[in-house]
């Protein structure tokens, strides 16, 4: 058994626990988008990416307020200090946190939060969007509330905002963030698609059918 096998063992559990927004199929799916990036990107060791995929939610602070489950996982995988340490760098730069992201050190973090955020935009990005809006008990729309564009990672945790806001707060924001050429160009159609599904869902608000 492989490395990256023994951990899936290790962490589909906690991510069964999990809403559908960020459950094991969304773990699979980022895996996917992170292969299909990887073909591009030879100098990348896929060994890190795919370990760091793997882990990259299990202790999200959305879901629980400690790293024990990182932690615990890391040291039971018997990794050298090194790569301990550059996984955890992996999954410290992949949050968004109100446009508060840390720097991408390496082509490896580069994958892993490009493929996170591929499965956070297009039509899995809308339904995750609202799986987990339902799942807070948040508003589907707010005419009423505006968007923020300049927030500390803890008004950006805190505030309940309605499914549609996070749009345009955080999915509209990132095919322009993405970072590796493949993941630029696998954003683009993901990004259209949200902008066609917003245009629809505002004609349907408005009664132009």
């Amino acid at each position: 058994m492989t490395i990256v096998e023994r951990c899936k063992q290790l962490v589909k559990d906690i991510y069964d626990q999990f809403d559908a927004s960020h459950d094991w199929q969304h773990i699979e799916r980022v895996m996917q988008n992170a292969k299909a990036i990887l073909k591009t990107e030879p100098s990348a060791n896929a060994e890190i990416v795919e370990l760091s995929v793997l882990l990259h939610d299990v202790s999200d602070s959305k879901y629980t307020d400690s790293k024990e489950n990182e932690q615990r996982i890391l040291q039971l995988l018997d990794l050298s200090k090194q790569k301990q340490h550059i996984i955890r760098e992996i999954i410290a730069s992949v949050s968004y946190n109100g446009g508060n992201q840390l720097e991408t050190k390496s082509i490896e973090a580069q994958i892993v939060r490009d493929a996170d955020r591929l499965d956070a935009i297009g039509a899995v990005g809308i339904a995750r969007t609202f799986a987990y809006g339902g799942a807070k008990g948040r508003k589907l729309y707010d005419d009423q509330e505006e968007a923020r564009y300049n927030m500390s990672v803890e008004d950006y945790r805190k505030k309940q905002t309605a499914s549609v806001t996070h749009f345009y707060e955080k999915l509209l924001l990132l095919k322009d963030l993405m970072t590796t050429t493949k993941g630029k160009q696998m954003a683009k159609e993901r990004h259209e698609f949200m902008v066609c599904f917003l245009k629809q869902l505002k004609n349907e608000r408005d009664g132009e059918l």
